[in-house]
């Protein structure tokens, strides 16, 4: 599946629009954690993309999110690794991710909502006037943007980084697509 064809899927499949901006973020984080890897850019891209391709008609029943979505990925030949991913990304499943690609979208997922929420509360409103440092802060301060887990985002060691270095690139990636994102 080409980047343009699961944009499509992702438009047919995701009405709400900050939901799609996730996508596009959680898209941009991956593409960047792979160059930073030197691995597989598309495949961690799509990954991404397609991780809520499902939440839509599952949001009302997390015990089916992402197991959806690996289904339909399946039937549509996804590569497997991509299928796995997307299926251990919704934590309340508890599956294993064993592949760097599952351990990268699963702490990927969070972060990009805690990105997006310490760029409201900036005065501008605008992703360039972000600092690592800023996010860092709102990263210790739980009351904060409840909803991106801190536990999960902390599972970036997994992939060998440290929170603030996952902050760093996080912040890079979502600052190259600012204008898609609307911020």
């Amino acid at each position: 599946m080409t980047r343009d064809e699961a944009l499509n899927l992702v438009r047919e499949r995701i009405k709400n629009q900050n939901l799609f901006k996730h996508c596009l973020a959680v898209e941009a984080v991956m593409c960047k954690l792979a160059e930073y890897f030197k691995e597989n850019k598309e495949k961690w891209g799509l990954a991404g993309l397609l991780h809520d391709i499902d939440y839509e008609e599952t949001k009302n029943f997390p015990e089916k999110h992402s197991l959806i979505a690996a289904e339909l990925l399946e039937k549509l030949g996804l590569d497997k690794e991509i299928v796995e991913a997307v299926k251990a990304h919704n934590e309340f499943h508890n599956l294993p991710r064993q592949t760097k690609l599952a351990k990268a979208l699963f702490c990927t997922d969070p972060i990009t909502g805690l990105i997006v929420a310490a760029t409201l509360v900036l005065p501008s409103k605008k992703l360039r006037d972000l600092t690592p440092e800023n996010i860092l802060n709102r990263f210790k301060e739980k009351s904060f943007a409840r909803g991106a887990n801190r536990d999960v985002i902390s599972t970036c060691s997994e992939i060998g980084l440290s929170v603030e270095e996952f902050i760093k690139i996080s912040l890079s990636a979502m600052q190259e697509i600012s204008s898609e994102l609307g911020l």
